[in-house]
């Protein structure tokens, strides 16, 4: 599992990053082709408005055009005295807002923005010097940016299209100057196909988020399992193994003419029982704590007494770390409701853990003080003390802080766990402060009513 998880998280990184990858390409690809589209159509439209101009003009009108009082004054080009034929100009025969209604319809009917356009009509008619007939208020600066190297690119959000209003698309005819939106026009019209490629991107980014988390909860609860059963075989085969050796022992004919060497013994081979009960009862205790089956038998219990007894229990234990217990048992009321049974527990793991995380000459103080509402029990050491990270985890199951040996402190890594669960079964609140080398201080509080 350690070396094939590396690999299964590059191989599902790179699968991201190259659909990522895919998806802005396709994306790419897809604004290149709107874009084409686009520009066909505003093509199209202004074919279609010109077509329509050329179906609305109406016949040809011959006019004949007097002399000027100064025959020598022609600066137009004009036969004086022919008369000059050609059809009514764009301009003449529509009103600005009346082309700007076709342009729209057009425009409409092509699906393309009806709203940020702008158009000019410019051409030279016979009798009339060249110049713009009909323009928009914002077609001039537009049209000047188009038209300009330097400032071409600021607008390339823009483009424009240019056609004869006449049937022979002469250059000297009236021309038709449109200038219509393409990004924004794309971007618009992508912004569905955006939109799902984003939702779909960011719904395989989840799955493979929820996939590597999924696999390290994985490996942690693997880890947690090998962990777990190398420390009930160590745990149940010691006193497995003495007991063994007690029976032997007892089997040997010298020991058996001697009663106590018998009763030494014995004690042994019941201490070790004692022991074994005492780590399987811990994993039963376990099992119940995973199902949620605890069940408190609430009785008024005298915290000072449960103090008391389970420090009179732990005498050979602190004898062996040269330990001392100091009481300062100060609370005017110690009685509370609870599981006498689980509350015992709950004390006899905070101090049997002073006393296995600890060096020589053992310094246990316990502290009982009441408040208005609560009453405190506050236990401090000078043990070996506790790492930050280590102190985020004393209460998950299976866990236990290393000390170099895994096997240097005894248990299953379920004490405090346990504690945790009975202090909140009895709506309790506990918190832990340490410092490394200088021990640690579980305050636990209880609600009295």
């Amino acid at each position: 599992m350690k070396r094939i998880f590396p690999v299964i998280v590059a191989l599902i990184t790179i699968s991201l990053f190259g659909i990522i990858y895919i998806q802005v390409n396709w994306i790419k690809s897809a604004a290149v082709i709107k874009s084409k589209q686009l520009d066909q159509r505003a093509i199209d439209v202004v074919y279609d408005i010109r077509q329509y101009f050329i179906n609305h003009r109406g016949s040809t009108v011959q006019l004949r055009i007097n002399p000027s009082t100064d025959p020598t004054n022609n600066s137009l080009n004009l036969d004086f005295g022919k008369p000059q034929v050609f059809k009514p100009s764009v301009s003449d025969l529509f009103t600005p807002t009346e082309i700007q209604k076709v342009i729209m319809n057009s425009l409409k009917e092509h699906r393309l923005d009806t709203t940020h356009f702008e158009f000019a009509i410019s051409g030279q008619i016979p009798g009339f010097r060249p110049g713009w007939r009909i323009q928009t208020p914002g077609f001039a600066d537009l049209f000047s940016k188009l038209t300009d190297k330097d400032t071409l690119r600021q607008i390339k959000d823009y483009k424009m299209k240019i056609i004869s209003l006449d049937e022979n698309m002469g250059t000297n005819s009236e021309q038709l100057f449109l200038i219509t939106p393409t990004q924004d026009e794309v971007v618009r019209q992508l912004t569905y196909m955006i939109i799902g490629g984003i939702s779909f991107t960011l719904i395989i980014i989840t799955a493979f988020a929820l996939t590597i988390r999924t696999m390290l909860n994985q490996k942690k609860l693997s880890e947690i399992k090998s962990d777990f059963i190398n420390n009930m075989t160590h745990e149940l085969k010691t006193p497995l193994a003495t007991i063994s050796l007690a029976i032997d022992a007892i089997g040997n004919e010298k020991v058996m003419d001697n009663k106590d060497k018998i009763r030494y013994f014995s004690g042994i081979i019941k201490e070790e029982n004692k022991r074994m009960n005492k780590q399987v009862e811990s994993i039963l205790q376990s099992a119940l704590l995973e199902k949620d089956e605890i069940g408190l038998k609430l009785q008024a219990t005298d915290v000072h007494d449960v103090i008391q007894h389970t420090v009179d229990n732990l005498q050979l234990q602190l004898a062996a770390k040269n330990g001392v217990v100091d009481l300062q048992l100060n609370a005017i009321n110690p009685v509370i409701m609870a599981d006498d049974v689980h509350f015992s527990n709950v004390i006899f793991n905070l101090l049997d853990n002073a006393i296995k995380y600890s060096k020589e000459n053992l310094e246990v103080s316990i502290n009982t003080h009441n408040t208005r509402k609560s009453l405190f029990i506050i236990i401090t050491d000078n043990g070996i003390g506790m790492s930050r990270d280590t102190i985020s985890r004393i209460f998950e199951k299976f866990y236990r802080a290393h000390t170099g040996n895994v096997h240097n402190v005894k248990g299953f890594g379920l004490g405090l766990s346990y504690v945790k669960a009975i202090v909140d079964a009895h709506h309790g609140k506990i918190k832990v402060e340490s410092v490394v080398g200088k021990g640690s201080k579980f305050t636990l509080e209880f609600p009295q009513e």
